[in-house]
């Protein structure tokens, strides 16, 4: 089981700071969802963690230095599943999970037999497999976001990064992808997901890192983490705690106090120039 230590990560973009000096220990075979505002940092890390973008402080995997692996070994041992990928051009979704094998195939290789198998038990488990012999280009959403899970699926990796997994789709596939996460997890794989869900991240994780403003602001337990003071602070809403079904669960509300609400402000603002 691999884990990794995230240590003074810091990303700026023209000049704007995105990412402020993070620090953050990823446990092996756990789901640790990071939760946080819009702007937070969120993606930003989960794309510095595969190498997508240049960033200052240390990335180390089972104490490996991931700045010192190559492309190749590095799709290897992690995976990521962005928000809205896209396939490169319109393709069979079996090919596009094949794509998931690229990095263990030879250089010069050819599919094998071993890896037609490995791509058909990802598109089994992430939901997909009646979406096989559909051209990508013709799917919905939610049906992509399945594809995109399967293809990192497919590329076996040790960590695996789920930025906003749960994006376009319904209900119960959002369930179905949480529960492939924890049991992943259980199966040894250390997952680590962007989330904009509260609940889903106070239910299904091991651990939330709440991120603000390009940095942790709190790291632990979900019940311990993701009480209604923080959440409200954080979030600039009201919220509370509350038991039901034998489940915590976050109620959330815009705050009443127009001074806090910038949408009322805008709102008055334009009617004050009429």
């Amino acid at each position: 089981m691999t884990t990794l230590t995230i240590a003074g990560v810091q990303v700026s973009v023209d000049g704007v700071t995105v990412l402020d000096g993070v620090d953050l220990h990823v446990p092996a075979g756990a789901v640790t969802a990071v939760v946080g505002p819009n702007g937070a940092g969120k993606s930003t890390l989960l794309r510095v963690l595969v190498g997508a973008l240049p960033a200052g402080g240390s990335v180390m995997l089972d104490g490996a230095d991931l700045g010192r692996l190559t492309r190749r070994e590095r799709a290897r041992r992690m995976a990521l599943v962005e928000q809205d990928s896209s396939a490169p051009v319109a393709r069979q979704v079996l090919d596009v999970v094949m794509l998931g094998r690229t990095p263990h195939r030879p250089r010069w290789g050819a599919d094998s037999a071993s890896d037609l198998e490995i791509a058909g038990a990802a598109l089994t488990r992430a939901g997909a497999w009646d979406l096989a012999e559909r051209d990508f280009s013709t799917l919905s959403g939610g049906e992509r976001q399945r594809v995109h899970l399967a293809r990192a699926l497919a590329q076996q990796p040790e960590v695996l990064l789920l930025d906003e997994p749960t994006n376009h789709l319904d209900v119960a596939a959002q369930l179905h992808v949480l529960a492939l996460a924890r049991e992943l997890a259980g199966d040894g794989v250390t997952v680590l997901a962007a989330l904009h869900d509260l609940n889903h991240a106070l239910r299904h994780a091991d651990r939330v890192v709440v991120m603000a403003r390009g940095a942790v602001v709190a790291a632990g337990a979900p019940g311990d983490v993701l009480t209604g003071e923080l959440v409200s602070d954080v979030y600039g809403v009201a919220a509370e705690r509350v038991r039901a079904g034998g489940h915590d669960l976050l109620l959330l509300e815009l705050k009443r106090d127009d001074a806090k609400h910038p949408v009322r402000q805008l709102t008055s603002a334009s009617s004050g120039r009429r």
